[in-house]
């Protein structure tokens, strides 16, 4: 039976209607860099509970290596160090707030991986993190000394044990739920060291003056800042990454991650 004019009509309001919708753009999408330098202020998702790549300070304030790095993009992009919004981020949402415009970029402690790459760009590292241990032992001199003499405490289901096993096959290992955990066995005799990022140990290490960490470090995780993908944001990671070239040529970021006390 022929379609009605009616139907017809029906369909071809359908079509049009899924045309135009597949055309708007997303509601919520992140500033290339352009549109950043027209808005004037530089939206960034950072940590703010993670010493000393990015904390809450005793003035109240956000601080951190982290955050040295968003304050000197927004000055090398619009010409003030305080062009800037710094949106505290969970561990779980770094990606998502990125990939959903909820911000511009993210330096949250993002390490770069090929799984990532596949949905969000990176520009080029700014550290390199990589596991190390941790310990309140005096006579520990060396990553090689904990795993030959005692036990070593690790998160569970972190890649922390894979990291360790293969370093030191013999090693006896101790898992542990978080990170206060690992401490309480360490405080209790029950493990020797504990391994983890030197990143966050670090600020284990600011805190408890006891603790010290022990070289070398077992592995290496470039840590980079995230951007969405796109072409219309190639722009803003390419100026980014000159930059991050021109800071290792001054040997800025090298001063500021030391000054944080990283290793």
């Amino acid at each position: 039976m022929p379609r009605s004019w009616w139907t017809i009509k029906k369909q071809l309001l359908g079509i049009s209607v899924l045309g135009f919708i597949l055309l708007m753009p997303l509601a919520t999408i992140a500033a290339d860099l352009a549109a950043i330098k027209q808005r004037g202020n530089l939206i960034v998702g950072v940590k703010d509970n993670l010493r000393p790549l990015g904390f809450v300070g005793t003035d109240g304030q956000l601080q951190g290596f982290e955050i040295d790095i968003a304050r000197r993009l927004a000055q090398e992009l619009l010409g003030r160090p305080d062009a800037i919004v710094l949106q505290p981020v969970l561990n779980q949402d770094r990606l998502n707030t990125v990939l959903e415009g909820n911000v511009d970029l993210a330096i949250a402690r993002m390490t770069l991986t090929p799984a990532r790459s596949r949905i969000v760009d990176f520009s080029i590292p700014y550290y390199t993190d990589g596991t190390v241990l941790v310990t309140r032992d005096p006579k520990l001199r060396f990553a090689q000394d904990a795993a030959s003499q005692g036990t070593i405490a690790v998160l569970n289901d972190s890649k922390t044990i894979e990291i360790i096993r293969y370093r030191f096959p013999k090693a006896t290992l101790l898992g542990v739920n978080s990170y206060q955990a690992a401490k309480d066995a360490l405080d209790q005799g029950q493990a020797i060291a504990f391994a983890a990022d030197a990143s966050v140990l670090t600020g284990w290490v600011q805190e408890f003056s006891e603790y010290r960490l022990l070289s070398p470090m077992l592995s290496f995780e470039p840590l980079a800042i995230v951007l969405p993908k796109g072409m219309q944001y190639e722009p803003l990671q390419q100026r980014i990454n000159e930059l991050i070239k021109q800071w290792q040529a001054e040997g800025w970021l090298r001063q500021r991650a030391a000054y944080w006390g990283l290793p």
